[in-house]
C-alpha cells in the first residue's frame, strides 16, 4: 500500500472520546473536541462526535468552513483570536469564538450585523502562561465593551495552560478563573453558559481536583487522539496510545560510516553536531522528511533509532541493514501528528468503523 500513510482506528479515537467524556461528566465537565491536529478529517471529527462531543473546536476558520460544507452540524468555536481581516468568515462559520481584544470584538459585531445574526464571544483570560489571554485587570473594561456591541452574545470565559510555558494547571489558577466568573457574572447579571477551563493539560487536575468550581468544559484534542497527557506525555489510563501509525518506506540501505567526513559548515536545516565516530553503522533512507513529520515526534520501533532528518529524508540506524521497499511504523508525538496530517504527501488510511469519506 502507498506509502508514506498514517493509519487511523477510528474506533480508538471514538473509545477514547467515550472514555474521558464519561469521567468528566461524573465531575459536571462536558467534553469540546479540538480538531487543528487533524485539520476537521470527516472520518476523525464523527469518530468524537460520536463518542460524546459536544462540539468542535479549531484555531482555522477554514477547517471550521470545511467541516461545515462536509455536513458536519455540530456547534462549532474558533479557538484562536480572529484576525480582523476573517471576521465575517468566522461569523459565517463559527457559532462561538474566543477573543481577547476590543477591536476585534468590534468587527466581529459589526459582521454579524451585516450577516443578520448573533455572535457568541468567550473571553479568555490571562492565567499565567503567557500566551494570550486579557489580563484579569483589564478584563472589566474589555466585558464592558463586549456588553455594548450589538449582536454578540457573551457566552462565557475560557482560559488556556501548559501551551507556551508549561504551567500547570492547579487549584491556584483555577480558584483565580473562578473568582473572575463570579465578578462577570454580577456585572452580566445571569451566569455564563460556558466556562472553559483549558486544554487536555487540565485533565489531572479535572479528574482529581476535589472540587472543579465553575468549570463546565474542557477542550481535549491531544487526550482523544493520543490517549497522552500534555504535560508529561505520559499514557493516560484507560485510553488508546496507538490511534495512529506513520509507516514509511525504505529508499537505501546498507553500511555507511558513522562520522561525516571534509570541511562542514551548516546542514539543510541550520547548525548541525557532528556524530560520534562509532564505526561503520546499518544506515537506512526512509521516504518521509521534515515537509511531512517532526523528526523528534516520531516514536520508532524497538531497535530502530532516529539519526537524522532532512526535508525529505529520515535516516535511522538498524542493528542490521533493512531491506530496500519494505516499510517501517512509527508512533507519533503530537507535534508529528499536526505535521504529518497536514502534508498532502502523507496518505490516510482509516479503520475502526463506518466511515464516512474522508
Amino acid at each position: 500500500m502507498r506509502a508514506p500513510r498514517l493509519e487511523i482506528d477510528l474506533a480508538h479515537i471514538e473509545d477514547n472520546t467515550a472514555s474521558l467524556v464519561s469521567r468528566l461528566e461524573r465531575r459536571g465537565i462536558g467534553v469540546t473536541a479540538v480538531t487543528k491536529a487533524v485539520r476537521g478529517s470527516i472520518p476523525i471529527v464523527e469518530a468524537m462526535l460520536a463518542g460524546g462531543a459536544r462540539g468542535l473546536a479549531d484555531s482555522r476558520v477554514a477547517t471550521l468552513a470545511a467541516m461545515r460544507r462536509a455536513g458536519v452540524a455540530a456547534p462549532a468555536t474558533q479557538l484562536r483570536t480572529p484576525m480582523a481581516s476573517e471576521t465575517a468568515r468566522v461569523v459565517a462559520w463559527a457559532d462561538t469564538s474566543f477573543n481577547t481584544e476590543p477591536v476585534i470584538l468590534a468587527c466581529l459585531s459589526r459582521a454579524a450585523g451585516r450577516s443578520g445574526r448573533n455572535h457568541g464571544v468567550i473571553l479568555a483570560v490571562e492565567l499565567g502562561d503567557l500566551r494570550e489571554g486579557i489580563m484579569p485587570e483589564d478584563l472589566p473594561a474589555v466585558l464592558a465593551c463586549a456588553m455594548s456591541l450589538p449582536h454578540l452574545e457573551v457566552r462565557g470565559l475560557g482560559a488556556n495552560l501548559a501551551c507556551r510555558n508549561g504551567v500547570v494547571p492547579d487549584e491556584v489558577n483555577m480558584a483565580v478563573l473562578d473568582r473572575l466568573v463570579g465578578d462577570c457574572e454580577t456585572t452580566l447579571g445571569h451566569p455564563l453558559e460556558v466556562v472553559s477551563g483549558g486544554n487536555s493539560a487540565n485533565l489531572s487536575w479535572a479528574l482529581h481536583t476535589p472540587d472543579v468550581g465553575r468549570v463546565n468544559d474542557l477542550r481535549l484534542g491531544e487526550a482523544l487522539l493520543l490517549g497522552r497527557d500534555p504535560l508529561d506525555r505520559r499514557p493516560i489510563a484507560g485510553l488508546h496510545q496507538d490511534a495512529f501509525t506513520l509507516v514509511a518506506e525504505v529508499i537505501e540501505s546498507g553500511m555507511k560510516p558513522s562520522a561525516p567526513w571534509g570541511r562542514r559548515g551548516e546542514t539543510a536545516n541550520g547548525p548541525g553536531e557532528a556524530p560520534l565516530d562509532c564505526g561503520p553503522i546499518a544506515q537506512s533512507i526512509l521516504a518521509i522528511g521534515r515537509q511531512d513529520i517532526d523528526p523528534e515526534g516520531l516514536v520508532p520501533p524497538d531497535g530502530v533509532a532516529v539519526i537524522g532528518c532532512s526535508s525529505d529524508h529520515l535516516l535511522v540506524r538498524t542493528a542490521h541493514p533493512l531491506v530496500v521497499g519494505s516499510q517501517l511504523s512509527f508512533g507519533l508525538g503530537y507535534g508529528a501528528l499536526v505535521r504529518a496530517m497536514t502534508s498532502p504527501f502523507v496518505a490516510r488510511r482509516f479503520m475502526g468503523r463506518a466511515l464516512l469519506p474522508a
